[in-house]
């Protein structure tokens, strides 16, 4: 698979500059995937598509404007947040992980790419959406993460400014759950905008759950580490 043309099928532009730094992520994120549990996908081919290409969907969304900030929830090997930064060079980015050796990881593809304005954060996302510099401060959170969109709402929603979005990045056809979360999504001071489905090269199918944030979460949201997944909101 050729990256940079598949990108532009998506209108997405990107520089020699920065195909050169996505390979050399993919080649860290091989080596350090030896020593850790990084990702189940370590073909190049694969690397590209299902990870980078898919991570840089998530400017289809159309919600990270110029310098916007942006927090990535649950960002584990870096997607999709790596792939979109070195895309945005202007975007402030937080990239947020519950386990200090993914922290690790992040810390050394920033210093190997030398990239600016992006941070790595040890925090779980309920405690790291009560910290007064985080809390509704970004213009839009993300996820790709396999957990229902009514818990990941819960994560994400307390970063987001009033005006923001969170933009989530989920499997095919996501219908039903959507649906389901929306009377969460509602509690948390969020309004389903828009499910805007990809379809990568191989044929698989995506979609983005565009989420703007019409007010300010309570106060009692998130609730405490592990309760919204064990208890989702409804």
């Amino acid at each position: 698979m050729n990256l940079k043309e598949e990108a532009i099928k998506f209108g997405i532009e990107l520089s020699d500059e920065m195909i050169n730094q996505l390979d050399e992520y993919a080649n860290l994120l091989v080596e350090y995937n030896k020593v850790m549990n990084l990702t189940a996908i370590t073909d190049k081919n694969e690397i590209d598509e299902k990870h980078f290409l898919d991570s840089i969907t998530l400017l289809l969304s159309d919600k990270l404007k110029e310098n916007a900030s942006m927090i990535d929830i649950g960002a584990g090997a870096g997607f999709p947040s790596l792939p979109v930064k070195i895309a945005r060079k202007d975007i402030d980015v937080v990239m947020l992980d519950s386990l200090n050796k993914r922290i690790g990881f992040l810390n050394t593809v920033i210093e190997k790419l030398k990239l600016k304005k992006i941070k790595a954060v040890h925090s779980r996302a309920e405690e790291g959406g009560r910290i007064k510099d985080y809390r509704e401060k970004f213009d839009v959170a993300t996820a790709r993460a396999v957990a229902d969109l009514a818990v990941l709402s819960e994560y994400a929603l307390p970063f987001v400014k009033v005006g923001g979005f969170f933009v989530a990045l989920k499997g095919n056809s996501p219908s039903d759950e959507v649906n389901n979360a929306k009377p969460a999504i509602k509690k948390l001071g969020g309004q389903v905008r828009e499910v805007k489905e990809i379809t990568l090269p191989s044929g698989i199918n995506h979609t983005l759950v565009i989420i703007e944030k019409v007010e300010k979460t309570p106060a009692a949201y998130p609730r405490k580490a592990g309760k919204p997944a064990k208890e989702p909101l409804k």
